[in-house]
């Protein structure tokens, strides 16, 4: 009977003695992420790693010796190929244009580091001839033709045939990056610019601008605008005798602190230019029904602002669950800005109006001269798109239990 009080003595005193120190028995480790899209920048890529690695559910974990190891099975493998021994996975890729003969290996005798895309259209070819001269050899060249006019291309410009033409009638930039710029297709080059046609650029040069780009950190920019040939925002107008600006003033119920858009952490969507860790977090915010993008350019600084993480702890000991905090100090402003070395001009022309589909027996100008249906469509795009937004937000906080935190996309 002594012994067997000491025993349990014992182990209740082991018990306590465990249960004053549960950081030493996490066995597993759940992340989440504060707001809803933000994976990418927040945390080093080998602490991911290793968390992911970490995540095991003894629910699902086959035994030991159920292993089969005459079979390939590799679960950190991408999902559909865990069958694949790691060695031969490729899972991402480039839009290099390669030869049909010889050693694959000597195929390129240059990697392009960047790459630009352009949504064109026949009728605007020699603003977009300008503009192709402007980039050097350090860039992969991509056209979307939204008119269907490709070969009258090679018929009238020799580089024409030494860049990706990609042709879908009537559609969109924005259409086309989320079908044709999936961040694995392009995870080769450090900046996409993904720009339209009627700009001019008599004062850019593309390898400047990815110099002040670089020196700067930024990871989303544009080109400053020519401010007497008109824009939208203050934060896009050209200042003189400046590299790079970030902020400005715009109406004062429009602006906070710390800033927001569109007084700060804001560019146009015209011609945007992504680092290639920016792209990848925008190109899962572009949804794939609404094609003009507009209200992305208020959502963009949710991609590149570094914040508050939680780290959900299960300690399987004590069955409870604790939260680790990590705080991030650099707000979306200071990776966002417009380049004032290197401007551009907006010419504002509406050639998508031209593609409008025909309705209630009038043309497709005359549609969109009196009732401007695609600018009708682009408002309608805004308000569903800051809708869907607002709504995943509070889906997010409502699933953790937490009140959400108001980060609408919209400056009104």
């Amino acid at each position: 009977m002594k012994l067997l009080a000491t025993a349990l003595c014992s182990v209740t005193f082991g018990i306590l003695i465990g249960l004053s120190f549960p950081s030493l028995w996490i066995t597993k480790i759940f992340l989440h992420l504060l707001p809803f899209c933000i994976v990418q920048a927040s945390l080093p890529k080998t602490l991911l790693r290793s968390v992911a690695l970490s995540h095991i559910d003894s629910d699902t974990a086959a035994p030991t010796q159920a292993i089969d190891n005459s079979k390939i099975w590799v679960p950190s493998n991408p999902q559909g190929a865990e069958r694949l021994p790691p060695g031969i996975i490729a899972s991402e890729s480039d839009l290099y244009l390669r030869r049909l003969w010889g050693n694959p290996e000597e195929d390129l005798k240059n990697k392009p580091r960047y790459l630009v895309t352009f949504t064109v259209g026949y009728n605007q070819r020699h603003n977009i001839d300008a503009c192709i001269k402007k980039f050097s050899d350090s860039f992969t060249i991509v056209l979307f033709h939204y008119d269907g006019r490709v070969s009258e291309w090679d018929d009238e410009f020799e580089w024409s045939k030494n860049v990706i033409h990609i042709s879908v009638l009537k559609q969109t930039k924005w259409w086309y990056a989320k079908r044709f710029l999936h961040p694995d297709i392009v995870a080769r080059y450090d900046y996409i610019f993904i720009w339209d046609e009627d700009l001019g650029v008599d004062h850019f040069n593309a390898e400047e601008y990815v110099h002040m780009v670089k020196k700067h950190g930024l990871e989303i920019s544009q080109p400053g605008l020519d401010p007497e040939k008109g824009c939208t925002w203050q934060i896009t107008k050209r200042r003189k005798h400046v590299e790079v600006h970030k902020e400005t003033d715009e109406k004062l119920e429009w602006c906070s602190n710390p800033p927001r858009p569109p007084c700060a952490a804001f560019v146009e969507i015209m011609a945007p230019v992504f680092s290639r860790d920016a792209w990848r977090c925008v190109w899962h915010m572009i949804q794939n029904d609404l094609v003009h993008g507009w209200g992305l350019d208020f959502a963009l600084r949710r991609c590149v602002e570094k914040i508050k993480i939680n780290l959900l702890v299960f300690n399987r000991l004590t069955n409870r669950l604790s939260y680790l905090y990590l705080k991030m100090k650099e707000p979306a402003y200071e990776k966002i800005g417009i380049v004032d070395s290197q401007w551009i001009v907006h010419q504002f022309i509406p050639s998508l109006g031209s593609q409008g589909k025909e309705e209630n027996g009038k043309s497709p100008l005359e549609a969109v001269i009196k009732l401007d249906l695609v600018r009708d469509r682009c408002h309608m795009e805004w308000k569903m798109f800051e809708s869907r937004v607002d709504n995943a937000e509070k889906d997010y906080f409502k699933s953790l239990q937490v009140q959400s935190q108001s980060k609408s996309t919209t400056f009104q």
